[in-house]
């Protein structure tokens, strides 16, 4: 289970003596822990699934955070939390190349009978339906707007 594997990585980052996995790991497992109360399934534990969901939160957030700070002019702290985010997408599964991005996107548009951008939520509804997991929300809105822009 991913989360017995965070909390053996952290044991091994502790016993290394690598501060900032040790920090990231224990930041993951209390995001894992509060969604767990959240949605009162302290005793049974979450799933992968939803585990891997909390895990992309926190990527987006440090991945967030580093344009952020970059665009403040704070290079060190942009460089940290895009350190910290590399940490945690070990942890995620690894994203669907581009082409196949775009045929699923492909399909979404013919699926929803999309004609143009006004077509917009329908057409990510039906992609994020296949691509949830596989590809951020960001990469799917990209590759929305481009199919229905071309």
């Amino acid at each position: 289970m991913l989360k017995k594997k965070i909390e053996d990585d952290l044991k091994s980052a502790m016993r290394s003596g690598e501060a900032l996995k040790v920090s990231v790991l224990r930041m993951a497992l209390a995001s894992i822990a509060n969604r767990e109360i959240e949605v009162l399934k302290k005793d049974v534990g979450l799933s992968n699934e939803e585990i891997t969901d909390v895990l992309s939160k926190e990527f987006k957030k440090r991945k967030d955070a580093a344009s952020e700070f970059r665009r403040g002019g704070r290079e060190e702290s942009a460089v940290k939390e895009e350190n910290e985010a590399k940490i945690i997408l070990d942890y995620l599964p690894q994203e669907i190349s581009d082409a196949d991005l775009e045929r699923v996107v492909e399909e979404s548009v013919r699926e929803a009978g999309a004609g143009g951008p006004g077509d917009f939520g329908k057409v990510m509804k039906a992609a994020m339906a296949v691509l949830k997991g596989k590809a951020s929300g960001d990469r799917v809105s990209e590759a929305v707007k481009k199919a229905l822009s071309g």
